[in-house]
Order: C-alpha cells, then sequence, then structure tokens
C-alpha cells in the first residue's frame, strides 16, 4: 500500500457543489472525542463537529487541525432505484473530487419485490471475515433485505474469484476507501433481473488452481430461517474441486431440515454433519437450505456455515488399488506432509465417489481402490501401524512370525513415510526380533547408518505403561542377528524422503513371543564379515535409565580373535543408589571375568579368543549429573598356529595345576577333619538326637545328616593364586553367575540402596574379624564360612523332611556337650 503523506491543501477550503437531481447526501462525522488541541469543521466557524450536504447545496469547509483524517469520516450515501428502468448502469464514485478523509460510498439500490438484481465486478473478489480488514483497506460489504430486516451477503477484498452475487428485491452495496487512496472506477455494475427466488447466488469463477474460503450470509450471525443460499463454481477443464466443511452451527427447526444440495449435475442432498463430495470434474453448485426455526428459543445460534472450496488440477481420476486383505489389526493413513510449498495443494484422497478427504483412514482386511484430487501426490506420505497381541501364549504360539510390508505399497504412488509394529505379550513373556538375511546395524553416533544405501532405518523401542526405552536405531547389512526384550515392543520403519521404495523388498524381521528374561534387552551379535563392530547403550540421547542391566553376546567367526575396546577409561557416572558394573565374561566354563565398578578404570583393549559376553548394569545417579553412555567396538584379527597352540599349552598347563592344587587341598582337608575340623553346618539338614527318632526317615547309613560343607584352603587364601592372564584375581566380592555359561549372559547383581550397604559393611566387618584375629578358633573358621555360604562352589546337602516314620533305623550316637555347644553357635 502506499502512503500519501498530507498535504497544506487539504486542510484548506474545499467545495463541494451538489445538483438538485443528484440523489446524493455527503455526511461529514467525527470519530473520536476532540483531540487536544480539538479539531473542528469549518463551514464558516471553525465550531462544528459534523457537516451535511444534501442535493441542490454548495457547501465550502476546512478543517481547524493538519490532520483531520485521523478525527473524521466521509459517507457518501446515493440512492439508485432500478424500479423506474434505470438498469443496467455501472456505478461510479461521484462526486470524483472527494479525498483527504476515509471515504465509504453506499449505493442503495431499490427493484420491484418480484424482480432480483446482478451485482457484477470486473475484478474478481475474495470473501472474508465480517470483522477482517483487507490489507490495502480497500474494500467493499454486500448485504440484502428480507421483510425489511438486513442480512449481510458478505465482505469482499480485491484479488479473488467472485465475479457476480444476485441479490433478490433490495441490495445495499458499500465501497471504503482510505484517505491517501483515489479510485477512478470501482468496476461494479447493476442489472435487474427476474426474480431468484432466494436469498442470494454467489458465482465463482476460478482461472487456475486455488482455495477459496466462503461464508453463508449474515456469518458468524445466523443465517435467515425458511431461507435458501446458493454459490456457483465455474473452473477449467482437467481441473476437478473438493468441498470441505470448515465450521458450522445447526438451527433448532420447527419444520423441514437444514441441508446441503450440490448440482454434480445430479442432485445430492446431504446433511451438513455428512462428508462431503470430493474430486468433482465439471462446474457444480452448492445450495444452504435453512428449516423453519422455533422462534421461541433465544440464545441460539442458529445456521451457519463456513466452508473451503479446492479446485486443482485432475489427472483425469485414476484408481490405484491397496490389497489389504491379508493385514487384520493394520491402520493405514494418507495425509499431507508437514513440509510443502508456498501453495501446497489440499490433495483430497478418496475411496468412493464422495468419500473423500484431506486424511484418509482406512484398516486393514479389506481391498481398495484410491484415487487422488491432486496435481502432485508427492505432498502426501502413506504411515501404517500394526498391532500384534498375544495374550495366551497356548493359542496364539507366535515364533519367528515375519513382519511383513504389503506389495501394494511399493506400488502405490504415495511414499510409504514409516511402518510401525506394535508388539503386545502377556506378563512375564518376553519378545524376541530376529533377522534371516540383513542383521542389523546399530547407528552410533560416531558411526551412523547411511539411509541412502541401506534405503531404510528401523526405531526399536522396549515398551512399558510408563514409558518408552529407546534401544536404538538400526540399519540392515550389520552383525546383530537378533534382539531380546524383557517388555513390550515398538518397531518403526522409517524411509527416507524420495527414498527408493524397491529398497522395502530386502526388509527381513521376524518375531517371536519367549520365556521372560530379567535384563531390559539381550543383543545376540554375529558377525558375517570381519568389518568393525561400533555398539552403544540403549536410549543413547538421554542416557541408560536408573537400575537397567543389559548384555551383548558376541560370536566370534572361524578362525578370527576379537579386540574389544570401550571409547573411554571410566563410566563417568557418579550413583546415588546402587552400584553400576561393566562384566565381559567368555562364553565358556573356565573363561576368564573381569568386572568393573563405576568407581574403577574399565579395561582396556581386551583379546577375545572364543565368544564372550559383555553386560552393563546401571545404578541411581545423582540429580543432575550425567547418565551413563557407553560405546564399544570389536575388531578382528586372524588367529595364527602358533598362538592356538600356546592358547592349548596354556589350557592343560592350567588344568594341571588346577587337579594337583585340588589334591593337594583334598589331603589337607581329611588332616583337618581329623584333627579339628572346620565347617559350616548345614541348616537343612536335620540334627535331631536319637531321642527325637520318629523325625527321621532313614538311617545313619543312609542319610546325609553327618555331611559338613568343608572348607577349601585355596579359597581362603585365592588371593595368593594368579589368574591365566596374570593378573590378580578378584575375591573382595563373589559375584555368582546366573545359569548356565554359554546361553544365559552373565547378571552381576544391581544393587539397591539399603541392601548394598549392608551386604558391604557386614562382609568388611567379618573379613577385618578374621584377618586381625579378633575371631578365635573354631568360631573364627565359622564365621568365614558363614561370609561364603552363599558361594556356588561349595555343596550341601538338600533339605530332608521332618516327618514323623515309624520304624526306623535311629543308629546316630549322642554327641558330646562341647561339640553340641559348637554346633548350636554355628
Amino acid at each position: 500500500m502506499c502512503i500519501l503523506y498530507y498535504h497544506p491543501h487539504h486542510f484548506e477550503s474545499v467545495t463541494i457543489s451538489l445538483p438538485s437531481t443528484d440523489n446524493t447526501i455527503i455526511h461529514i462525522k467525527r470519530i473520536n472525542t476532540p483531540p487536544s488541541p480539538p479539531c473542528y469543521i469549518c463551514a464558516p466557524h471553525c465550531k462544528e463537529s459534523s457537516l451535511e450536504i444534501s442535493k441542490g447545496k454548495k457547501v465550502d469547509y476546512s478543517f481547524s487541525c493538519t490532520t483531520p483524517e485521523v478525527h473524521f469520516i466521509m459517507e457518501i450515501n446515493r440512492t439508485i432505484d432500478c424500479s423506474l428502468g434505470m438498469c443496467p448502469l455501472n456505478i461510479s464514485l461521484h462526486p470524483s473530487n472527494l479525498d483527504g478523509l476515509n471515504r465509504t460510498f453506499f449505493w442503495s439500490i431499490l427493484t420491484s419485490k418480484n424482480h432480483g438484481l446482478v451485482l457484477g465486478f470486473s475484478t474478481p473478489w475474495k470473501q472474508i471475515h465480517p470483522s477482517s480488514r483487507c490489507s490495502d483497506l480497500v474494500g467493499f460489504n454486500v448485504s440484502t433485505y428480507v421483510r425489511d430486516v438486513s442480512y449481510n451477503i458478505g465482505s469482499f477484498c480485491r484479488n479473488g474469484t467472485i465475479t457476480r452475487i444476485k441479490v433478490q428485491e433490495r441490495g445495499v452495496i458499500s465501497l471504503s476507501l482510505p484517505w491517501n487512496v483515489n479510485i477512478k472506477d470501482p468496476g461494479i455494475s447493476i442489472t435487474n433481473r427476474s426474480s431468484i427466488r432466494r436469498l442470494s447466488i454467489v458465482e465463482s469463477t476460478f482461472h487456475q488452481q486455488s482455495v477459496v474460503n466462503l461464508l453463508s450470509a449474515n456469518y458468524p450471525g445466523p443465517f435467515p430461517h425458511n431461507e435458501q443460499m446458493t454459490w456457483k463454481f465455474i473452473f477449467p477443464e482437467n481441473h476437478a474441486a473438493s468441498v470441505e466443511f470448515l465450521n458450522y452451527t445447526l438451527p433448532m427447526c420447527v419444520k423441514k431440515d437444514e441441508n446441503v444440495l450440490y448440482y454434480l449435475p445430479k442432485s445430492t442432498l446431504l446433511k451438513l454433519t455428512a462428508k462431503q463430495p470430493a474430486n468433482i470434474l465439471g462446474n457444480f453448485n452448492l445450495s444452504l437450505q435453512n428449516c423453519e426455526v422455533d422462534k421461541q428459543i433465544t440464545g441460539h445460534p442458529g445456521l451457519s456455515l463456513s466452508f473451503n472450496v479446492t479446485i486443482q488440477k485432475s489427472q483425469g481420476n485414476p484408481l490405484y488399488p491397496l490389497d489389504l486383505t491379508t493385514e487384520k489389526g493394520l491402520v493405514v493413513s494418507i495425509h499431507k506432509k508437514s513440509y510443502g510449498r508456498t501453495f501446497t495443494p489440499v490433495c483430497v484422497i478418496c475411496k468412493g465417489p464422495t468419500d473423500c478427504d484431506s486424511k484418509l483412514v482406512i484398516e486393514g482386511g479389506k481391498y481398495y481402490r484410491i484415487s487422488f484430487l491432486c496435481d502432485n501426490v508427492s505432498s502426501l506420505v502413506v504411515t501404517a501401524e500394526k498391532t500384534i497381541e498375544c495374550w495366551n501364549l497356548a493359542t496364539c504360539n507366535i515364533s519367528n512370525m515375519p513382519l511383513t510390508i504389503p506389495q501394494s505399497f511399493i506400488d502405490f504412488p504415495v511414499q510409504l513415510e514409516s511402518f510401525t509394529w506394535k508388539l503386545i505379550a502377556p506378563e512375564y513373556i518376553s519378545t524376541e526380533v530376529a533377522s534371516k538375511s540383513i542383521y542389523l546395524q546399530q547407528s552410533v553416533s560416531n558411526k551412523p547408518c547411511n539411509t541412502t544405501t541401506a534405503g531404510f532405518t528401523y526405531d526399536i523401542l522396549s515398551c512399558t505403561s510408563k514409558n518408552d526405552f529407546k534401544l536404538g536405531t538400526f540399519c540392515p547389512n550389520g552383525s546383530i542377528e537378533k534382539i531380546q526384550m524383557r517388555d513390550n515392543v515398538t518397531i518403526i520403519l522409517n524411509v527416507p524422503r524420495n527414498g527408493n521404495l524397491k529398497k522395502l523388498l530386502t526388509h527381513d524381521l521376524n518375531v517371536s513371543f519367549v520365556s521372560y528374561i530379567k535384563e531390559e534387552c539381550i543383543f545376540t551379535v554375529s558377525p558375517k564379515t570381519t568389518d568393525t563392530i561400533y555398539l552403544q547403550t540403549p536410549h543413547w540421547d538421554y542416557g541408560l535409565p536408573d537400575y537397567v542391566s543389559l548384555s551383548w553376546g558376541i560370536n566370534l567367526p572361524k578362525k578370527l580373535s576379537g579386540r574389544l575396546k570401550f571409547d573411554k577409561d571410566k563410566m563417568d557416572i557418579s550413583c546415588e543408589m546402587g552400584r553400576a558394573n561393566v562384566y565381559v565374561k567368555e562364553q565358556t566354563d573356565d573363561g576368564p571375568g573381569i568386572i568393573r565398578r563405576e568407581d574403577e578404570t574399565l579395561p582396556g583393549p581386551l583379546d577375545m579368543y572364543s565368544a564372550f559376553w559383555v553386560n552393563v548394569s546401571n545404578c541411581k545417579p545423582w540429580t543432575g549429573t550425567k547418565k551413563l553412555k557407553l560405546q564399544l567396538t570389536i575388531t578382528f584379527n586372524q588367529v595364527s598356529p602358533v598362538l592356538k597352540i600356546l592358547l592349548i599349552s596354556v589350557a592343560t598347563v592350567v588344568a594341571v595345576v588346577l587337579t594337583v592344587i585340588a589334591i593337594v587341598c583334598c589331603i589337607k582337608r581329611q588332616k583337618k577333619q581329623i584333627e579339628a575340623p572346620v565347617g559350616i553346618y548345614n541348616s537343612k539338614v536335620n540334627t535331631e538326637a536319637p531321642r527325637r527318632q520318629a523325625f527321621f526317615k532313614k538311617g545313619r547309613k543312609t542319610n546325609e545328616s553327618h555331611i559338613y560343607a568343608v572348607i577349601d584352603d585355596t579359597m581362603v587364601y585365592g588371593h595368593l593364586l594368579q589368574d591365566t592372564n596374570g593378573t590378580d584375581a578378584e575375591v573382595d566380592v563373589y559375584r555368582p553367575f546366573e545359569g548356565p555359561m554359554g546361553d544365559v549372559p552373565p547378571v552381576p547383581p544391581i544393587t539397591f540402596p539399603n541392601e548394598s550397604m549392608k551386604d558391604d559393611a557386614k562382609e568388611t566387618s567379618i573379613r577385618e574379624e578374621v584377618n586381625n584375629g579378633s575371631v578365635n578358633g573354631d568360631l573364627r573358621d565359622e564365621t568365614l564360612a558363614l561370609s561364603m555360604k552363599d558361594n556356588e562352589i561349595y555343596v550341601f546337602s538338600k533339605s530332608i523332611s521332618r516327618q514323623p516314620v515309624e520304624n526306623e533305623d535311629t543308629s546316630l550316637p549322642y554327641m558330646d556337650d562341647s561339640r553340641s555347644v559348637t554346633m548350636s553357635s554355628v
């Protein structure tokens, strides 16, 4: 908009002369309170706040201030009586020399009761909300009368599609101009025609694809009751239209019903609540019909409607098949992308002649034929979500079930953006995701997936009712054979923008419901090549959650050794509760194991010659401190024949040494048992004297009540031994494995606050007492035995039932009092 500064002649004397034949009246009005200093109209005295100039008068006036446009407006009212045969005519701005003030021209057009008026516009206009203003402040308004009540047909700005408006009987046109804009010809023509038998007809002509917003008469107020309004849409060939209702209110009817009527060209009657037609291939009319409203009800909004009409190029309405007949539990959404061009086509999607929408949601189990009202479907994407539930393993029995992608998606003209599988398992049943051919590569911060080469990626999340635990992002052609997850699982397949959908043919994932695992997740890594493997702890962006444990099971290729390396020297966290551990253990019974806590240095590069486990168990870090994040790499090297022989020799020597130590220990143990046996009395074994013979089920020769678990000297003095790698064996805290070494990962116990502190304090106290000699004789040995009673090396006899049995052998001799006291103190 061009803004002109007010020139001195604007507040100098102005002369207006209206002929007696001109049916025009001019009003100059104040629009606000008098300014300081005040501004008045001088005609001739400078005391007037308003001025009226009627036909046949000549008036000279001026203003007492330099900015009258801020304080005054001008209204020019003209009456045109077309009932006297004066129409057709073109409206002109008269008088034409009016400037210096914001002006509004009003034309009140009269015609006979049985005639309508046609208002034509040489330049098309667009409709706006009545409360809005045009950007250039140039706008006009059309209203009409029904039974002497005025109804606003609409407010309009320049540069639109509306070319004609027809009203019944009487019409009022107003044109608003700012003080610094002059228009010679408003481009409005008036013609009287036969009765249109409705409130109004708005004609919209399109020359190219665009979207227009239209409003019912008197919007947002109530549409006149028992009245009808029609919109007529004209657009070029090879284009199609769609209608979308944005907002509407319904009236309280006493007779008939409100509805919308389409001429397509056949008549189609629809409710406002119904889905509106789309993919309309020719010119059409849309009519809004109101019912007879109950006038006794006050405060009701009545009938109103706001809607969009989109005109776009059409490709002849081809149909595209989408076969989802075998995909039960699948929900597919076709919708517009979140990004696009300046003019983003609506791209209406249809699954039937009138069943269309800008977003189409369909369910699996059916066969669809989809069409599009869109010049370019590249602004659309497809997302799919499939739920796989198993509430009873006996009935569903899901094992190695492939996660399939319908072939229709690959051939569909709209690109698949994401495909989500939600795997829901029963309580205490875990989920396993495996790949038979592609294997997965984890996308780590320093080695991300190449989406161009891979074609797609997976986001894998372990889901609970409270939150989602993201394992990470993965892509094909890696070394991860399978992933076991404790809770429900969500797998999201993502396709990059403009990606090659043909690469989805390589997608290969299978799901199984397996036995419950205690850890959050277990990765099985089985490399097919000698490429370096990059791994990192899950939930990388936020750090490993508190008290979470996970494992990697690393299988080595034949004739290769693996070098394990951590990305940093320490875990770099500070625990408030519990302890964090990193555990490395070969998957053999006699394989070395290395454990490090959060306050210890992580092991340097480790050379592994057989399959091994890497376990990470987290604690609860202090609030506001760093979270646990670890990266590790595995590189491969050829194992030389000399090294193999050396390893075998070392293993043989170690076995011989252990055998000799075991024999020596057995001999020493027998001597100690003869002299002063030190042992742990098994509390589960029956120790009743012969007088309680009713509780023994078998005699001394057959029962095991005389067996004691004897402490091995090698365990008491284990710190003097060397392990196979030449490092000192850690004997201060014993951490047992759970289950077989080869199949189940070693899980160091996650120590929680109270339990950890109590156990550590108790064990430390026992060790100090033993080392300082404060515990004497048998009691010291028994105290040591008590501190190691959970060690799985020691053998304890099974518990014997104490049910009364008759006629049993009770040949157990009485024990002497001193021995009995010793036993009871254990």
